[in-house]
């Protein structure tokens, strides 16, 4: 078992949950907070904040966590009111959603990730009540047997899914994350899968920003040359696109690009440049899968 630490750097994948709850906390203190989350700093801690510190992009990170978990707090809402039975977050992180949620008591909801995240999660959310039917297991995902056997267990449970992979998918090459996408559907009950889009023009900001250098030991590494077009491979068709830009613009809090970037969007509008102009305002999103059945 991997031992979780105090470092300020990210020696693992799941050490970016830290720094994500950090940037909730750091919203759900601000006076125009987008929403509320007061466990993300019980969470986060000294670690979150020593990671954030030292953080190459701060404010986009931050404005990125904040109009992201508006998205998907919003899928998940929709995904109740259709009649979802159980949610199931793959990689769950210091995700906090099951306990400031208005969700119903009888939905169930399950937590996956690597032993350590869920045994850290527990003895930090000792005493707290969460609104709905809360369960948490340490699986490794990227063990395919272990991972199948859950899927198993969940499709023998008959339920109506949603599947949330927030912040996982970037981490998977294309072999892995097509397994996943496999895995996930052979699920008979699988109503949505909710998982990152990340564009070609992010990847190259990330370079140029320098969060690459912070991620050297767990590094984006999904790149297919077409986003819908992977997943279409596997099964998976878009129901519902939701692009950060257009979302933070559209609740009052636009995106707080580079100068250059700046720019650019400004260039695309006088030269009515559409393509530029859409590649630059959808550089990420998060998109609601749903299988295509025969």
């Amino acid at each position: 078992m991997r031992r979780m630490t105090e470092s300020s750097s990210i020696e693992h994948v799941s050490d970016t949950a830290f720094l994500i709850a950090h940037f909730r906390a750091v919203e759900s203190a601000r006076p125009d907070a987008l929403f509320q989350d007061p466990l993300a700093q019980t969470l986060s801690g000294a670690r979150g904040q020593a990671i954030a510190a030292a953080w190459p992009t701060i404010a986009m990170t931050a404005w990125m966590t904040a109009v992201r978990t508006v998205v998907i707090d919003d899928y998940i809402r929709a995904a109740v009111a259709r009649g979802v039975e159980a949610i199931v977050n793959l990689g769950a992180g210091l995700d906090t959603r099951p306990y400031r949620l208005d969700l119903p008591p009888a939905l169930d909801w399950i937590e996956v990730d690597y032993p350590d995240v869920i045994a850290f999660k527990e003895a930090r959310l000792v005493g707290q009540t969460p609104r709905c039917h809360l369960q948490r297991l340490g699986i490794d995902l990227s063990q395919v047997a272990e991972r199948r056997a859950f899927i198993d267990r969940l499709d023998a449970s008959g339920k109506r899914l949603l599947v949330l992979t927030e912040g996982v998918v970037p981490y998977l090459d294309l072999q892995e994350a097509g397994g996943l996408a496999d895995d996930l559907r052979r699920l008979r009950q699988v109503d949505g899968w909710i998982v990152d889009y990340v564009s070609p023009e992010s990847d190259r900001y990330r370079r140029k920003s320098g969060v690459e250098k912070h991620l050297q030991r767990s590094p984006f590494k999904f790149r297919p040359p077409d986003w819908f077009g992977f997943f279409a491979e596997h099964g998976w068709r878009a129901r519902e696109t939701q692009y950060l830009p257009e979302v933070g613009a559209r609740l009052g809090r636009p995106a707080p690009l580079p100068l250059a970037a700046r720019l650019l969007i400004k260039l695309s509008r006088l030269l009515k440049a559409d393509a530029r102009k859409s590649a630059l305002g959808r550089f990420w999103g998060y998109v609601l899968l749903e299988p295509v059945r025969p």
